[in-house]
């Protein structure tokens, strides 16, 4: 599909039929008159009052406990920047669907205005000042495309004050993802992670959420070097933010070439074909790459393989081990709601990483590996989907349309929200948990 024939595909997507993605479906009949007084007045006072007297029932006699807020100001959409809350409504919506379709998670576009600063960049306190009043609607937040630095303060702020999971996507989303993906990548090159020097190319969101996961794993903060658009984040820089500050590097490396030099994991998350040949090169044996640029990646996969890079990653669908962000949040939200979880924690993200990783590894049952057949024929023609163990080179992570991912995901954060008291809801017995999931979502 050329560019002309994608951009025409989409906006008939998009506008054909009833504009938008997504519509209200209700789960109760309204056919009769009785149907009617049930559904309003007179009989919803009864719901009303019971709440009122026990606020808890709100679990019970609403939707509340299978609904999530997408909530963006619009400053940091995709790769195309700050370009407001009305244009990032699409993407919203596109993440209500993924929401439902996954995990059987309703969820509501919420697109913030008038929340800028005179440079139209993002308010954090006229955010949270919002946000924090959606409590009694929601089971749960997640954050999408809010700028940095803002949306560190947003989160940690939010967090705090609600007692309901708040999840910034591409802050956690990508570490959580990224990291399954590292644990299987070292695995195939005989690795620990706390001997692996990192070099992080994008100091954004994503690169400082997802440094601070990996040492949250096990890696050390001296092996990181953390790269910015005037290049190396070092000790003695004077144009730092506190997030960047965090990462300054003693280090004489002043360029993305000089920090590459003898590095283990090379992340990117910042400009197309940044990374050459000659860097790759110059990097340890086994190196392991993951450029995440999209849609032009930092390098290709097949200049960084020819390079002697051992393990490729992109953000793109259309090469192995795609870094995708719908491995984990709908997962990470069924588990949190089913057990009404006060919060998204790291050892409940922790667990998500481990459940990702563990399921890549283990061989693929036959129904299963034809459902993937149909969903990526040529990745099954080219044997990604055979061997024992299965893991490969071409596969460290699962693909999103493996129907065994949310329910893995749920299952293992679920488990995380109970050993660490941020449950609300005990969960018996996980491996039938497991199974009502996979259930759940293949309706």
């Amino acid at each position: 599909m050329t560019p002309e024939e994608l951009r025409k595909a989409a906006l008939a997507y998009h506008h054909d039929g009833a504009p938008g993605k997504i519509s209200v479906v209700a789960t109760k009949p309204c056919n009769t008159a009785q149907d009617l007084s049930l559904a309003y007045t007179p009989g919803v006072a009864q719901p009303c009052l019971a709440i009122k007297e026990t606020p808890a029932d709100v679990w019970n006699y609403t939707s509340r406990g299978n609904l999530v807020a997408v909530v963006s100001d619009g400053t940091a959409v995709l790769g195309l920047g700050n370009i407001g809350p009305e244009a990032g409504l699409p993407v919203m919506e596109g993440k209500a669907v993924l929401f439902k379709h996954f995990a059987d998670i309703d969820a509501v576009p919420v697109c913030l205005g008038k929340v800028f600063n005179e440079k139209g960049r993002t308010d954090a306190a006229k955010v949270i000042e919002t946000v924090e009043r959606l409590e009694p609607t929601f089971g749960g937040i997640n954050l999408e495309d809010i700028g940095a630095p803002a949306c560190f303060e947003v989160e940690q702020t939010l967090k705090k004050r609600m007692n309901i999971p708040v999840f910034h996507d591409d802050q956690h989303g990508t570490a959580i993802i990224s990291l399954a993906a590292i644990i299987n990548a070292l695995k195939m090159v005989g690795k620990k992670i706390e001997d692996c020097r990192f070099v992080v190319n994008g100091a954004g969101a994503a690169g400082i959420a997802c440094s601070r996961f990996y040492i949250t794993a096990g890696a050390k903060r001296s092996n990181f070097i953390m790269c910015d658009s005037k290049g190396v984040i070092y000790k003695g820089r004077t144009d730092l933010n506190p997030e960047k500050q965090e990462f300054a590097a003693e280090t004489d490396a002043r360029t993305l070439a000089d920090a590459m030099k003898g590095a283990d994991i090379f992340l990117g998350f910042s400009a197309p074909n940044c990374v050459t040949a000659e860097m790759v090169k110059s990097m340890n044996k086994g190196a392991v790459i993951f450029a995440m640029a999209n849609p032009v990646p930092e390098i290709f996969p097949d200049v960084a393989l020819a390079a002697g890079a051992a393990v490729v990653g992109t953000g793109r669908s259309d090469f192995p081990n795609q870094i995708n962000n719908v491995l984990g949040f709908p997962g990470i939200f069924r588990g949190a709601l089913d057990v009404r979880a006060r919060d998204i924690n790291e050892e409940m993200k922790l667990a998500a990483a481990n459940a990702l990783a563990e399921l890549a590894a283990e061989s693929i049952p036959a129904d299963v590996k034809e459902q993937l057949t149909a969903a990526y024929p040529a990745d099954a023609a080219a044997g990604m989907f055979e061997g024992e163990p299965q893991l490969k080179a071409t596969y460290v992570i699962p693909k999103p349309f493996d129907p065994r991912v949310v329910p893995r995901v749920a299952m293992r954060v679920a488990e995380a929200a109970m050993k660490t008291g941020v449950a609300q809801l005990k969960i018996e017995d996980l491996k039938e948990y497991e199974k009502s999931v996979a259930k759940r979502i293949k309706k």
